[in-house]
């Protein structure tokens, strides 16, 4: 379920009421810990945070006229979704976050291949979400990409 909002504040307002104080929190999180570089914009629908082309200018090697993307925050159907490549490109960040979850309560963690979902909004660790998106910095954030990118080149 993409949206059409042009605009972070456009897509902050279609929010559904009772999702936009988790989703506020949770975006909150995000820019108050993410390391300098990376930018807030709309991405793929949701809102997106991403190394510009100033600082990357070969962008997404799928569509390189995009920033390269690092983490997005999205409202769906049934659940409130984080993508997080890191966690997805890197095994050792997986699996820090995997073994932390569970520290910040007792319910199962959903979560696919950099895709964690949160169907309850009184469910979501947000002092776990903000650690995670301090973790890596935009430096080792595009050296981890061109490494996991040229390894697959390479295959």
């Amino acid at each position: 379920m993409q949206s059409t909002a042009k605009t972070v504040n456009d897509y902050l307002e279609e929010l559904p009421e009772e999702r936009k104080a988790a989703f506020s929190k949770l975006r909150n999180s995000i820019l108050n810990t993410i390391p300098k570089g990376f930018e807030e914009q709309m991405s793929y629908g949701m809102l997106g945070y991403v190394v510009p082309h100033s600082i990357y200018p070969d962008g997404y090697h799928c569509s390189p006229k995009l920033p390269l993307p690092f983490i997005s925050i999205g409202s769906q159907k049934n659940f409130i979704v984080l993508h997080h490549l890191g966690i997805y490109a890197n095994p050792e960040l997986l699996e820090w976050f995997t073994n932390e979850y569970p520290k910040h309560g007792n319910y199962k963690l959903d979560i696919g291949k950099g895709c964690i979902r949160f169907k309850k909004m009184d469910q979501i660790p947000f002092d776990l979400i903000a650690e995670l998106a301090g973790k890596i910095s935009v430096e080792d954030w595009i050296e981890c990409y061109e490494t996991q990118l040229k390894s697959r080149k390479s295959k």
